[in-house]
């Protein structure tokens, strides 16, 4: 009996023992793991873009240490642009990524962005109004104006960098004429009418090939006037001419 009495005994104080040690123990939820951050381009010494990702994917960041600017250029499933890339502009910034021929667009210096459109003709059997990635060649950014130039000699550009004042909320408006099977007709583009605190400034977010701009009606704005007929010089540029970016990182 009194051996019976003392393994319970034992038993009793290993049991508090074991709840003590339990109520001592502090529980430490895993951190989550924090996102890689790499640079992938650089415009200068004071401007950059930021991949924040795994595997060369995730949120794009432009950075402007001089101008005190940080901005979300595009979230979440950004992939890098790899064919030749320079930008030269300060105020005018297009941002391409890995699989099209459209860009997110600043026009004021990397603070906010927006994403653009293009229209050329290109040499499928569809007849494509934008080229695919693959024949890409280059992006250029110089003058405060974009350049995209394909292997197959199509160049694409943004508008000179002013919108028409003509189209502009007070202005006068555009008129112009066309000849449709024999017959003028005349036609008028009215100023845009601008909602309360809307940006209606459209300069550097429509690219186009010069050769289709007869079939538009651009053509008759100021800032599709007089177009550079190839991608102007560049001169004294000290950023990247590539993105370029660790594929291991985070993993």
């Amino acid at each position: 009996m009194r051996l019976h009495h003392q393994k319970k005994t034992i038993a009793a104080v290993m049991a508090i023992l074991f709840v003590l040690g339990l109520s001592s123990c502090k529980i430490h939820p895993l951190k989550k793991r924090q996102k890689p951050v790499q640079v992938v381009y650089r415009f200068d010494e004071h401007r950059r873009l930021e991949l924040h990702g795994v595997a060369c994917q995730g949120t794009l960041w432009f950075v402007d240490e001089k101008r005190d600017i940080r901005s979300e250029v595009l979230p979440n499933f950004y992939r890098i642009f790899t064919k030749p890339y320079i930008n030269a502009s300060e105020r005018y910034i297009a941002v391409p990524g890995w699989d099209s021929a459209h860009f997110t667009v600043s026009r004021d210096y990397g603070r906010t962005w927006t994403p653009s459109t293009i229209k050329g003709r290109e040499d499928d059997e569809a007849g494509s109004d934008s080229p695919e990635y693959k024949n890409i060649a280059s992006l250029t950014i110089v003058n405060d104006q974009g350049f995209l130039l394909t292997k197959q000699g199509h160049l694409y550009m943004s508008s000179l960098p002013f919108d028409d004042p003509r189209i502009m909320p007070g202005g006068s408006g555009i008129d112009y004429t066309f000849t449709h099977r024999g017959k003028v007709i005349h036609y008028r583009i009215d100023a845009i009418k601008a909602g309360k605190n809307e940006n209606v400034s459209r300069w550097g977010l429509f690219y186009v090939d010069p050769k289709i701009l007869p079939e538009l009606t651009y053509q008759y704005y100021a800032n599709f006037q007089n177009l550079p007929t190839r991608v102007p010089e560049v001169k004294g540029y000290t950023g990247w001419t590539h993105m370029q970016c660790d594929m291991r990182a985070g993993l």
